[in-house]
């Protein structure tokens, strides 16, 4: 059995709190949880460890935004942030900073599953993104140590590149190592001889 999907929500005004877990309720099995003060927003939302967040906030400032943003963890799992007023800069510094959605005019019980089903969606994407441009960012981290220790080989022993990167692999292989491992090794050893 799927457990149901665990949501924090977080709203001052105790009404617009009732309306807002009203909604969800209506709209799908979720396990709600609210949080009506924001102070200690952070330590309060990874006690519940939520799947989302979403924030109703009424007329935002730049300072507050960056706040809520910044605690709700954004990074961690997918934040619907709805405000009241013009949207203006604020939007594209809570988009930059993470917030999966960004809606302008309040948050309506009606629009919850569908604005919900899209934060969910654009966190997911840019999730696998972000573990992309990791995954690309080490190997190229990981491209240019084995670089220099083919450098180091070839100049230490006369060799082409072709025969440089064969003896690192040789090493890995004999030693039961990645060729990384090898090469950091060798480039770690190179610059203590110096």
């Amino acid at each position: 059995m799927v457990s149901p999907l665990s949501i924090v929500v977080v709203e001052e005004d105790r009404d617009r709190a009732i309306s807002i877990v009203d909604g969800l309720r209506s709209s799908g099995e979720y396990d709600v949880h609210l949080i009506g003060n924001v102070s200690g927003l952070a330590r309060k939302i990874a006690g519940f460890q939520p799947d989302v967040v979403l924030i109703d906030i009424d007329n935002p400032t730049r300072d507050m935004l960056e706040e809520l943003t910044l605690a709700s963890g954004p990074l961690d799992r997918p934040v619907a942030m709805f405000v009241s007023g013009a949207a203006g800069a604020l939007a594209r510094t809570a988009v930059e900073a993470g917030v999966s959605a960004y809606v302008v005019d309040g948050l309506q019980p009606d629009r919850l599953k569908p604005v919900l089903d899209a934060a969910i969606t654009r966190f997911q994407m840019m999730r696998q993104m972000r573990t992309e441009l990791d995954e690309t960012r080490r190997a190229l981290e990981e491209r240019k140590v084995i670089d220099r220790a083919k450098g180091l080989l070839m100049k230490a022993k006369g060799i082409g590149e072709d025969r440089a990167y064969a003896t690192l692999r040789k090493a890995a292989m004999d030693q039961g190592r990645r060729v990384i491992d090898v090469a950091e090794a060798l480039v770690t050893a190179a610059g203590l001889l110096k």
